[in-house]
This record gives structure tokens, sequence and C-alpha cells, in this order.
């Protein structure tokens, strides 16, 4: 009996695929089951404090309208991305192998893998800020070792593994948020008006508070589009059209929507930024375990998908190919280390620029699906992602993601003007877009597969043998 489970969990964790595509056969989750999963994503309480932040900055109307925005940008992004993977069986990582060739796609599988142990780190520290304010004895190197390392065994048996516990917290978790609504709505607020009327000194709606406040959604926007393509490869078949969008936009619109706006009326009713210190107040010790809930379900997903991204950088570049589990312990340990390094104080460069390379990256990935391969015809309709059917570069993906990320960090850190400082990352992902498609004219595809090049050659050596059989075949001048 034992043996058989040990089997079975063994064969759940074999079941990631992060090296190939999954097969069809094994693509049988339906939509509902892998929706639940995301939402360990949009329940985290970064977005509560990404709203409070906001509206406490730039007023509550400029934070509720980037929300809007967001939903919208991130949530087709989002769906489309989790079309192509539902389609394809792979994730970005792999679908990228093909646009940016395999070495290409290797830097950004590399980036996107640094992405989530820095917001495994961020996320850790939330929690470890409120437990650390309610049992202030307890050290705070102790609280990021005990916490930073739990989510290691939460997510040693994979996607199966996360989807029964997303399954089983997400009622806790609405019964705490309903709770933590109702307390706070019977506590006096800091602020005499509507929380939607809130507005700084000095500041309007518009104009560069709402530039600032999209600025800031851009820096997870580009994130939670990606992310999407980690689950929706074992969509069953018949879930992909629904799917598609239940997995790229619903989670979108609860995480900058309902989660968004509640940090927003949160943030301006106790005049405080942080949810780490209001959630606390407003339950103690059941806003500690609120917390814990809400951020164990974040860093489970945040260290499955950095796992998958080194797994595919290390057999990319160096052949390494240890299990997912290996790449899950060096996840957890480097999200300690920056924690213990204090990650958190570099969040707004960190978010900066990630925005602008994640956002650049999702619409280079969309831009090649949507116009290049279907609109142009440029390029293979099915994605590759064999090493042997590939080139190491292909100038389509990588030379906009270069471009334009070194460009948008630029304009990012206010080199280039004001206003492309404050759109610097929607600057990125337009460039990113237009420059795919002029190289991609340019080069007519061929560096999407080296198929072409093996026929051409295979052709060639044909020829060349019916030939020295048939020498009268050969023209004379």
């Amino acid at each position: 009996m034992i043996a058989d489970q040990t089997k079975g969990l063994q064969e759940e964790e074999k079941d990631d695929y992060s090296f190939e595509q999954v097969p069809e056969e094994k693509r049988n989750m339906g939509w509902f089951s892998v929706t639940n999963i995301t939402f360990g994503i949009a329940t985290a309480i970064f977005y509560f404090q990404t709203g409070s932040v906001m509206a406490l900055q730039y007023g509550a109307a400029n934070a509720i309208i980037s929300a809007i925005y967001a939903i919208v940008i991130a949530g087709v992004l989002g769906t489309v991305i989790a079309y192509l993977s539902a389609k394809s069986g792979m994730n970005v990582n792999l679908m990228s192998r093909q646009g940016f060739g395999y070495i290409g796609a290797s830097l950004t599988s590399l980036i996107y893998a640094s992405n989530f142990i820095m917001y495994c780190a961020f996320e850790g520290m939330i929690l470890v800020s409120a437990v650390h304010a309610f049992f202030p004895q307890i050290p705070l190197w102790l609280l990021i070792i005990v916490f930073g390392s739990i989510v290691i065994p939460l997510n040693w048996f994979g996607i199966k593994q996360l989807d029964k516990l997303q399954k089983w917290s997400l009622p806790i978790f609405f019964i705490f948020l309903i709770a933590i609504i109702i307390v706070a709505a019977n506590i006096p607020s800091q602020f005499d008006g509507h929380f939607w009327s809130y507005m700084p000194e000095g500041v309007q709606i518009g104009g560069t508070a709402l530039l600032l406040c999209i600025g800031m959604q851009h820096g997870i926007m580009g994130l939670t589009a990606l992310i999407a393509s980690d689950y929706a490869r074992f969509l069953k078949p018949k879930d992909i059209k629904l799917g598609s969008i239940m997995i790229g936009f619903i989670p979108q619109i609860f995480c900058f929507g309902v989660m968004g706006l509640l940090g927003i009326w949160f943030g301006v009713r106790f005049a405080e930024a942080n949810p780490g210190v209001y959630i606390v107040t407003i339950l103690g010790l059941g806003g500690v375990l609120f917390t814990m809930l809400t951020q164990l379900r974040i860093n489970v997903t945040n260290i499955y998908s950095a796992s998958l991204s080194l797994s595919n950088f290390f057999e990319n570049v160096f052949h390494f190919k240890p299990n997912r589990c290996f790449w899950v312990v060096v996840s957890g340990v480097l999200s300690i280390v920056l924690m213990l390094g204090g990650i958190l104080d570099y969040l707004g460069s960190a978010m900066t620029f990630q925005g602008v390379l994640l956002m650049a990256w999702a619409t280079i990935l969309v831009t090649d699906a949507l116009v290049v391969k279907k609109l142009l015809k440029i390029g293979p309709k099915k994605y590759e992602a064999r090493q042997e059917k590939l080139y190491k570069w292909n100038p389509v993906g990588v030379a906009p993601l270069i471009i334009s990320s070194v460009l948008g960090t630029i304009a990012a850190l206010g080199y280039m003007g004001t206003f492309l400082q404050y759109t610097a990352t929607f600057f990125a992902a337009v460039l990113a877009s237009l420059l795919t498609v002029v190289v991609a004219i340019y080069t007519k595809g061929r560096y999407y597969s080296n198929e072409s090049k093996v026929l051409s050659v295979q052709r060639k050596k044909e020829k060349e043998r019916k030939m020295s059989v048939n020498p009268k075949e050969i023209p004379l001048d």
C-alpha cells in the first residue's frame, strides 16, 4: 500500500514536463481545477499593498483607473498566452524556444525564474512582518528561515499537489476575507468621505499621478499574464476556449479588481499602506493566520514556476537535468537568502526592470503568434521545443527583447524625458511588438526551425547521388 502511494506521488512529480510539451493524453485537467490553481496568485496580499500604496500616494481615483487598465491589458495578454499554451501543451519557456532560439529562450527562462524567486521573497516578507508584529519576541531571521522553508515540501509533487492545496484552502481564504471586511467596516475610518474620493493634497485625477499608478501596475502585469501558461498546458482539449478565458482573464479581475480595490479601501480607511500591519490590527491572531494562508498560497505557485524556468535554463545551456524537486529546493533557498538580505529595500527598482522585460516578452509572444504566424503567414504554425530542430538564436524574438528592454529601462530611469519615464513599460511593449514584425519580415522566418535547412541538404545530396548514378542527366554546355 505504501509502495503504491509512493509510486503514485513519483508519477505526479514526473508529470510536470519541465523539458517537453505535455502529451495529449496527460492534458486531462478541467478548467475549474486549473483556474483554482491560478487563484493562488490572485489572492496574494501583495495586491492589497499596491492598492493601498497607490491610493495613499496618488489618490483612490487614479488607483482605480489604473486597476481597470491592468485588468484589460493583462487579461487580454493572459488569455492569448493561456490559449497558445493549452493548444501546444507548452509553457512560455518552451514556446519561446522557437521564436527566440533554444539558447535565446534560456535567457528569458533565467530572468523569468529570478522574478519568481524575488516575488517569493517579497511575499514571504509580508508574512514574516505580520507574524513578527504579533510575536515580536521571535527573531526575524528565524521567521524568515521557517516560512521560507515551508513552501519547499508543499511544492514537492508538482501540479497535482498544487491543485489539492489551492482547492482546500480557497474556501478558508474567503471566510477570512469576509470576516476582515465586516470587522473593518465597523472600525471608524481615518477618512471622513467616501474612500474613492480620497485624494492627497496637490494631486489631481489623471496626469502624472495616473501614469505613476499605471507604472506600478506594470511591475506585476507581465508576470500575471505569462504565468497562466504554466498551468493552462494541462487543460483538457474540450475546455481550451472557456478555460483560456477563465485562466487568463478571470484571475486578473480578482487580483487587480477585487484585491486591488480592497487594498485601496483598507489603505484609505486605516491611513496605512502595509497590509501586514492593518490586517493584524483588524483581526489580531486571525489576521496573522489569514496572512499566512494567502502568502503560502501564492508562494507555492512562485516556487513552482521558478523551478520550471530553472530546469529549462540549465537543460538548454549546460545540459544539466536534475529533477524539478532539485530546483524547488534551489528556488526556496535563494528566496530565503534574498529575504535575509533585505530584498524589500529594492522593491521599486526590481519591479521597474521586471515590468519592462516581462511585458516586452509577453508582447513578443502574442505578436509572434497572432501577427507574424497567423496574419503574415511567416514561420511554422506549430510550436517546436526540441533542440535538434531549432537554431540556437532566432533574431525575431531576441533582437526585439534586447532592444526594447534596454531602451525601456533607460526610459524608466528618466534619461528619455518625463513622459517616457512614466510610460516606460508600455513604450517597451509597443516597441517590442513593432520590432518583432519588422525582424520577422526581414529574416523571412528562416530561423524558426532548422528543418528546412536539413531538408535542403538532404535533397542536394539525393540529387548528387542520382546524378552520379545517371551521368547522362548532367547538362552539357
